[in-house]
Parts: structure tokens; C-alpha cells; sequence
């Protein structure tokens, strides 16, 4: 009887071990290390069945030898994710979604599967197939290209889908599949190497797009090896909170496009609608004049946005006053903080500063400085700033306000929804002065003080 093959892996980075240790060497975490059994695949795989083998080996070409090969991107009926992804799924692609429980991952794939015009095979390692219809049903009962699988063992898929010739695979999700040439159970990190492995192969020699469904730890990265997100094509983020009703979904990894694009959704009873215009959910409808609030002009990808920005400042209660950000860096809002008391002369230091950006999504761009000094001098002061003006500018540590990139798509955007003004750096390089809008120029924080509050 042959001997039975263990190993050692990382559950956290999918490090390989020798033996047992404690202490990971490559990530640094403690007993994250375990022990799963290993052995070699069975010749006998779809991967090198006569047809593979009949295959040339490939041979090294120069690259001018190359043939271009312009493939149609797949459309999805669905713009933004289309937008995400660069323009619709790259044939042959290996695509990963992660999200928190219940986001929607599966109610996102599951409508795009009954909207496409191709033929999709859909496989379910964690539903039924009579609760896949009955959510089917609710979103689109008229689909008639979606073909619904439940199984989780590779060898099985492949088989059906030998059978089936889909024209996009979806699996729902990577961590409830398993091979038979893996002993270790589902989810497991040897398990999703080797399933994933088969997966790609699959994809490159198929021609054929597959999209993952992966699940996350409870820090948000996704669970499994690091390795996974290196070996696929494209890894998506589902973010939102489970309370509210919107849902953003970005591109953290992308080689066949932009990894700064946005989608952004609004969960209904009849599924996920994609919302054109996100500026009308980011600013709040309230008439009433309220203090501490500021509207900042922001880009995500190719999309101008328009952000409500939310602060409150107040007298600290205890010693140490807090520094509470939704949305924004702590530590960058602590050197604005930093530029109002040295260059503007506001005391800041004794007080609680609270800063939120509204509709749960987290902006890094720095043309919303302006608009959090404004927002956050407004609550001071206790003054509230007319609903007509937005910001978009940078704040240096000098108290310079500084230009940003893209400013004309972000003036147009402002005039679009019908601000009276906005207020930008000085020496921002406007290419025409002929704007409805009132382009407001300023240079140090003293200017922005003196034009907000008099």
C-alpha cells in the first residue's frame, strides 16, 4: 500500500511546510499552519485526454511573429459591470467575486446569467436547484440560455459541461468545489489550488470565460490562498452594507482593464438595479439648512461623482479628543486638522472632530480636501453652507490649495445637476471660461474662510 502524502499549509497565504511550525514565516501569523493530505492527479483527466495530448507542444516564436487576435469582449446587458470590467467579459477569462454573506454575489451572477443572450451554465455547490428557481423566477422567469447545475465535484462539471458546450460558466462558489485527486476536504487550501488550476486550464483551452463566486475571512480579503487572486484574471469586490439598500462594486485586480471604475447597484425585491446617476443617491434630499455639510466633486475611474461629505465637531468630554472617520482617512483628516490650527489659526486640538462620507462608499481622491475643510469649519462655526456650491481641490500643508486632475469633467458634472458654483484651486488650468457654473478660484485656506463665512 503506498504511503499517504501530507503537507503543511498556511491558511492564511497558502505557504507550503515541510513540517509543522507555529509561526508562519511568510505572513507572520500564529497557528494558522495545518496539515492536509496530498496526492498526485489521476492521468486519467479531462486535462490530458487524447485530444490535449494530440496537441502540439508549444514553441518558443519571436513576438513579431505573433498574430494579432482581436477578440469581442461578451456583453452582458448589465452596464456597470461591463464598466468594471473593462467593457464585458474577455473570452477564456478566469473572473473572481468576493463579498460579505448575503451582499448579493449570487443575485448578481444569477441575473446576469438569465439576461445574457449566450448559453450559460450556472453550477450551485450551495443551493438547490429548486431554490435557484424560485429566486429566478422573482428576477426574470422569461430567461431560456441558462442551464442550472448543482454539484461540486470537478470531474462531474466537466463532464456536463462537454455535454452542455456553454458559452460562460459561473461557479457558485470556488470553496464548495473538490476534486476526487485531492484528498482534503472542500475549501481547503490544496483544494482550491487544484480546483481553480483545473479551472484556468479549462478557460485557456476552451476559449471559455468562467466566473468565480469566493467567499471572505472576517477581515474582508478573500478566503483561501493569496495565490488564487494571482492566478485569476480579474478579482471584484461586492461591497454595501446588508442594512442599507446600495451596493458598490469595484475592481481590485483587472488585466484587461481599469482597476479605478465603480458600479454601483440598488437592491431590490426583483434583484439588483443599476443606478445611472450615483450623485442622486450620495446627496441627501433634506431642504432644511443644516451646518457641517459640504459637497465635493470626485472621480471614480472615468465617472465624475458628486459626494455629500458630513462633519461634526464638538467639545471633547474626555482628555484625549476623537478622531472618527466613515469613508476617509484618519490619518489625512488629522493633517487637515493639523493645516486649520497652523495656518488658519482654528483650535482644533481640544475638540472631537466626527467625519463621514455619506451613502457607505470610501473615497481616497484628494480633491475632497477642500470640501472636508469646508464641511468641517462649517460645524464649527455653526454655519451653514448654501446648497449651491461644491469643492474640488487639494489642500496642502502649507494651507495652499492646490490643483487636481480632470477639472473640466468635474466643473461639467457640477453644472449638469445645477450648482451655482464651485469652488476650485487657483491654479487650476481651465481650458474655456464660458460656464454656467461660477468657477470660484481660491489659493490659501484664509481665501476659503474669508469667502464662506465673510
Amino acid at each position: 500500500m503506498a504511503k499517504v502524502k501530507t503537507t503543511f499549509y498556511c491558511q492564511k497565504c497558502g505557504a507550503q511546510y515541510a513540517k509543522w511550525q507555529g509561526k508562519c514565516n511568510s505572513c507572520g501569523d500564529w497557528n494558522t499552519i495545518v496539515e492536509e493530505l496530498v496526492q498526485k492527479p489521476d492521468p486519467k483527466d479531462w486535462k490530458t485526454s487524447a485530444k490535449n495530448e494530440a496537441k502540439k507542444a508549444a514553441k518558443p516564436r519571436l513576438i513579431g511573429e505573433i498574430e494579432n487576435s482581436s477578440q469581442d469582449r461578451l456583453k452582458t446587458g448589465n452596464n456597470e459591470l461591463d464598466r468594471v470590467l473593462g467593457g464585458g467579459i474577455v473570452p477564456g477569462s478566469l473572473t473572481l467575486l468576493g463579498g460579505e454573506p448575503g451582499i448579493g454575489k449570487s443575485t448578481l451572477l444569477l441575473q446576469i446569467s438569465l439576461s445574457l443572450k449566450y448559453k450559460v451554465l450556472y453550477v450551485s455547490g450551495e443551493e438547490s436547484a429548486q431554490q435557484i428557481k424560485m429566486r429566478a423566477e422573482r428576477i426574470d422567469p422569461s430567461s431560456s440560455n441558462c442551464y442550472i447545475l448543482t454539484e461540486t465535484k470537478t470531474q462531474n462539471i466537466f463532464r456536463q459541461v462537454d455535454e452542455t458546450q456553454p458559452e460562460v460558466v459561473i461557479i457558485d462558489s470556488i470553496q464548495t468545489l473538490h476534486s476526487d485527486y485531492i484528498e482534503s476536504s472542500p475549501g481547503s487550501i490544496s483544494q482550491i489550488r487544484e480546483c481553480t488550476t483545473e479551472l484556468i486550464k479549462f478557460a485557456k483551452e476552451s476559449n471559455t470565460p468562467v466566473i468565480l463566486i469566493g467567499h471572505i475571512t472576517k477581515d474582508g480579503s478573500i478566503a483561501g490562498p493569496k495565490v488564487l487572486e494571482h492566478m485569476v484574471d480579474t478579482v471584484l469586490q461586492f461591497e454595501g452594507d446588508r442594512n442599507h439598500v446600495y451596493r458598490i462594486l469595484r475592481a481590485h485586480k483587472n488585466r484587461f482593464g481599469s482597476t479605478h471604475e465603480l458600479g454601483i447597484y440598488e437592491m431590490q425585491g426583483s434583484g439588483l438595479r443599476e443606478v445611472t446617476n450615483p450623485s442622486e443617491i450620495l446627496i441627501s434630499k433634506n431642504d432644511e439648512d443644516l451646518s457641517g455639510t459640504a459637497i465635493a466633486s470626485t472621480l471614480e475611474g472615468m465617472r465624475p461623482l458628486m459626494i455629500e461629505i458630513q462633519a461634526l465637531v464638538s467639545t471633547a468630554v474626555y482628555g484625549t479628543p476623537q478622531r472618527t472617520t466613515t469613508g476617509y482617512n484618519t490619518k489625512r483628516l488629522n493633517m487637515l486638522l493639523a493645516v486649520l490650527e497652523k495656518r488658519a489659526g482654528f483650535r482644533l486640538g481640544a475638540k472631537d472632530v466626527f467625519l463621514n462620507v455619506t451613502g457607505g462608499i470610501s473615497v481616497d481622491d484628494p480633491a475632497i480636501d477642500l470640501a472636508v475643510i469646508a464641511a468641517i469649519l462649517s460645524s464649527n462655526e455653526d454655519i451653514a453652507l448654501t446648497k449651491d456650491i461644491c469643492f474640488a481641490a487639494e489642500v496642502g500643508l502649507a494651507g495652499e490649495i492646490r490643483p487636481v486632475t480632470r477639472i473640466e469633467q468635474r466643473i461639467l458634472e457640477a453644472e449638469k445637476l445645477g450648482f451655482a458654483s464651485i469652488m476650485v484651486s487657483k491654479q487650476s488650468k481651465i481650458p474655456k471660461s464660458n460656464y454656467q457654473i461660477k468657477v470660484i478660484r481660491v489659493a490659501k485656506i484664509e481665501d476659503v474662510v474669508a469667502h464662506l463665512f465673510g
